[in-house]
């Protein structure tokens, strides 16, 4: 049986399917009750991220007649007894749409109510901040249109006073918990809601529901329903049980003439509900847009499509752009949304959705969409890009049906998981999880609307709660409420199970955390496909109640998959002596060298963010027992990536060759080096003596100190290039659009060539190493006449704490001339340098690289990370004006996102 390496303890238990995510910025979202728990995998027990879903406000629906109250369509509605909101769904958006570069949080309530959240990165503090109400969005839209009905008349005496707007036919009079009073009129009884007064309609003070009941003897008894605590300091006070009087009558019907709101039907209201509530939430992937080929006003470069399935069977589709420029210090950068399509998908609810991008026709790419019923039914839609961005009635939307893969079946659709193999540009491998246990998986060619059954798998006894596919489609891991995870291996079009691989790495679980579990209620897998991720509810009855049953309600464990054999009928044997490693099954170590080749592949693509944290653990776990093994994957992956022929992996013959071949290498290869280099070869050294040179190498044997020389060598030759490749396509830039370069600075968003004193200076320091062609633009740019002389050009450097000058040495810190003391001793002060600009860095909050421990003020062009290799002409690569260049809040030196630096007690994602 697999042991997990890790696990993490929860205070709340999850309730339903999908209740864990995980985001590409290496973050771990779990749905659990009236919470949201975000977690960094790299530090599982360091601090914690939180989401606490507050109760709504209800909409202002209409007014229900009190004899319809009864009706079959309200009575789920009447009958509810939710304290508080809990959570049914949740969804990570691609990194780039939060105001900090990162990614943000859809949360879906059992209200029916969609917020997006942003991490706190410059408010300090744990909850996540409210960003946007979709939910309220969505009711706008509905109410301008009235719902899609004709116009419905206002009866005389019959609205609504402002306490009649409502989302729950139970609270039609209050948007408080009411009291509920039933009178005896003859032979018939009839119901009625008394508002509880507050002194504050945004608050969820505490209130309790009674029902006031007439037992015909003029005896009247007070019988309470439900209760709600406040949250709230202000609202503490409960309301006090009173005989309802006479009087109180008479009020309420004055209340009732003062009604604004249209009295609706039970069935109105109820379809009006219906379409307000949504069950589910998915993002599309990152969508590149381009001036050409869309028209609509945007604030970003690229777009994400969420959707929102509802009760009513609608899915509505709302465009959401990137913020126009990132920022650390302030979180006042807007987020817009709009909605562009409501599709009516099915007649039942929306329990799932799930989104593809289908990139056949680079020119116009499409768009899948999946969408599971409680019906059973599962169907596939496919939209072009261009058109749904362009579309402007929101009842047309473009995407149209492709295939309705399941017409019904009697149990409901509970989860649902896409995968689109990158060795088959029309292949999609659909999983569809149902309540009845099973699962069936479905393999579809887009390109002819063939969709086969692979096959139907009673996998499990109770609801499947989590499917995730890894590796490419190659492997299905499912999970249920009868507390099993299983492991699937599509091989053709069969799916075997196989177990979970054991984990050969060392193991980190904690021994203080139980191991009695009731349910699994979600699966995810890391971006790198190297570690899998399960929530468990542990049983509380066998916990001990004054310890653990307190803190101890759910727990998400961490499995390593690497060691997953993908190929069946594979008998290779391994072409290392497996004798080496005696701790190890000589299987497994197969398996690791070729998934951890396969993630370091899929880590080279440039459309995908760079996010190698279960990469570099594998390796560092491997390392510490296995340090040859380390080795030779690394260089197998050298010798590949960098064409060396020669067949003996050693590093002697292979780190030098990398060395000199490094301008053939595109920006993200250069950039996953720098990462390897840093946190798997030289972990041990000093953040100074990686970004600058080594000056000594004290502490370790002759040994290492030679292997670590190489790999130093590989790291410095690697991040010259990057530096060479910034300042030089910043010298082309000035000197091609040097004219212009005042209007295009002043737009936010978007990168404009800065500091160039400091990098002529650098050129002038390094004339030795660097190329000649950079020198040329070196001296060409000293001689523009047209030269911007803006402060930031400016070669006299001040410090801020002394205001000395600094003079330029080194484009990773700067020492300042310091102040003469009466000793006439200097006082020095060190003052950090921008890694984009090479300027000093000011007071502000800085962008902050967790790897390399760099700090910028400045942000990179996207250019530089989309390089093929060292420009043979800078010109061609700024022939474009520089309006069209963005900035981009990525390392320079090591591609990932760069963050604000967060005190050791708040949350702050991991990517390595």
């Amino acid at each position: 049986m697999a042991s997990r390496f890790q696990a993490v303890a929860l205070v709340a238990s999850p309730s339903y399917p999908n209740s864990i995510a995980w985001s590409d910025e290496n973050l771990i979202a779990v749905a659990s009750g009236h919470l949201v728990t975000i977690l960094n995998p790299a530090l599982p027990f360091g601090p914690r991220g939180l989401i606490t879903v507050p109760a709504g406000e209800p909409f202002p629906i209409g007014v229900v007649d009190r004899k319809d109250l009864l009706s079959g369509c309200l009575l789920p509605t009447c009958l509810s007894r939710d304290h508080r909101p809990c959570v049914r769904s949740i969804a990570w958006s691609p990194l780039g749409m939060a105001p900090n570069s990162g990614c943000l949080l859809a949360v879906c309530t059992t209200e029916g109510r969609v917020k997006l959240y942003r991490p706190p990165f410059c408010d300090f503090g744990a909850e996540w901040i409210e960003v946007m109400d979709i939910s309220d969005r969505l009711y706008g839209y509905l109410a301008s249109i009235n719902f899609g009905e004709l116009d419905v008349s206002c009866p005389e005496n019959t609205d609504a006073s402002e306490y009649g707007s409502a989302e729950n036919p139970s609270n039609f009079i209050s948007k408080r918990e009411p009291k509920r009073r039933k009178t005896n009129t003859g032979s018939g009884a009839t119901w009625d809601l008394l508002p509880c007064p507050s002194k504050n309609r945004d608050s969820t003070a505490g209130s309790a529901l009674y029902i006031e009941m007439d037992d015909g003897q003029g005896m009247k008894e007070m019988n309470k329903v439900s209760e709600i605590h406040s949250d709230r300091l202000e609202d503490e006070t409960l309301h006090h049980v009173v005989p309802v009087s006479e009087s109180k009558a008479n009020s309420l019907n004055k209340i009732v003439e003062k009604c604004t709101l249209p009295q609706i039907t039970a069935n109105q209201y109820a379809s009006h509900s219906a379409m307000l509530s949504s069950i589910a939430v998915a993002w599309s992937p990152l969508l590149q847009l381009s001036s050409d080929l869309c028209a609509v006003p945007q604030t970003g470069s690229s777009i994400s499509l969420l959707a929102l399935g509802g009760k009513s069977g609608n899915i509505s589709l709302w465009r959401i752009f990137v913020p126009e420029c990132y920022s650390v210090e302030n979180s006042r950068v807007p987020t817009t949304a709009t909605i562009v399509g409501l599709l009516q998908a099915h007649t039942s609810w929306v329990t799932s959705i799930s989104w593809a991008l289908h990139a056949s026709d680079s020119s116009n790419p499409q768009v899948l969409l999946t969408s599971g019923s409680s019906d059973g039914s599962v169907r596939v839609w496919l939209g072009k890009i261009v058109e749904l961005l362009n579309s402007s009635e929101v009842n047309c939307t473009s995407l149209f049906l492709l295939k309705k893969v399941i017409i019904a079946d009697t149990a409901p659709v509970s989860v649902l998981s896409l995968s689109m193999p990158a060795n088959s540009l029309h292949k999609m491998l659909l999983a569809v999880g149902k309540g009845s246990g099973s699962f069936e998986v479905w393999n579809c060619d887009i390109s002819s609307d063939k969709f086969d059954k692979v096959g139907s798998y009673d996998a499990h006894d109770h609801v499947v709660t989590g499917l995730a596919w890894a590796f490419d489609g190659s492997c299905l891991y499912s999970c249920s409420q009868d507390n099993f995870a299983r492991s699937w291996i599509l091989h053709g079009n069969s799916l075997y199970e196989v177990p979970i691989p054991l984990n050969t790495p060392r193991l980190r679980s904690s021994a203080d955390i139980p191991d009695v579990f009731t349910s699994c209620n979600g699966v995810a897998v890391s971006p790198g496909n190297l570690v899998v991720a399960m929530v468990r509810n542990l049983d509380l009855d066998l916990l001990d109640p004054m310890y653990q049953a307190r803190a101890h309600k759910a727990v998400v464990e961490f499995y390593w998959i690497g060691g997953q054999q993908l190929d069946l009928l594979s008998n290779s044997s391994p072409q290392f002596d497996a004798n080496e490693f005696p701790s190890f099954a000589e299987k497994e170590l197969t398996c690791w060298e070729s998934n951890i080749h396969w993630s370091l592949k899929q880590c080279g693509h440039l459309d995908k963010p760079l996010v190698p944290w279960d990469l570099i653990a594998a390796l560092l776990a491997f390392k510490q027992t296995a340090l040859k093994f380390v080795e030779r994957i690394l260089l197998k992956w050298l010798s590949f990536s960098y064409m060396v022929s020669d067949v003996d992996l050693s590093a002697e013959k292979i780190l030098p060759h990398v060395s000199r071949s490094l301008s053939r290498v595109n920006s993200r290869q250069l950039h996953l080096l720098n990462i390897i280099c840093r946190c798997v070869m030289l972990p041990g050294m000093k953040a100074d003596q990686r970004n600058n040179k080594l000056e000594n190498l004290g502490g370790f044997c002759d040994a290492e100190r030679e292997q670590l020389t190489m790999w130093a060598e590989v790291l410095f030759s690697s991040e010259r290039e990057l530096r060479e490749r910034l300042v030089g396509f910043s010298f082309s830039t000035y000197i091609t659009l040097g004219s212009h370069l005042a209007s295009t600075a002043s737009r936010p968003g978007y990168w404009c060539p800065v500091g160039l004193a400091q990098m002529e200076q650098w050129v002038a320091l390094n004339r030795e190493h660097v190329r000649d062609k950079l020198k040329v633009l070196a001296s060409e740019v000293g001689r523009h006449e047209g030269r911007l002389q803006r402060s930031e050009d400016l070669v006299a450097e001040k410090c801020s704490f002394c205001s000395a000058s600094v003079p330029f040495k080194t484009p990773e810190v700067g020492f300042c001339r310091g102040i003469e003391s009466n000793n006439d001793i200097g006082q020095s002060h060190r003052l950090p340098r921008c890694a984009v600009s090479m300027q000093l860095c000011p007071a502000t909050p800085l962008w902050f690289c967790i790897c390399c421990h760099r700090r910028a003020f400045r942000l990179a062009p996207e250019t530089l990370f989309s390089m093929l290799g060292y420009p043979l002409e800078f010109e061609s690569s700024t022939q474009t004006s520089v309006v069209e260049v963005r900035s981009k809040p990525v390392c320079p030196f090591c591609g990932i996102l760069l963050q604000r630096l967060q005190p050791d007690f708040l949350l702050s994602a991991s990517p390595v």
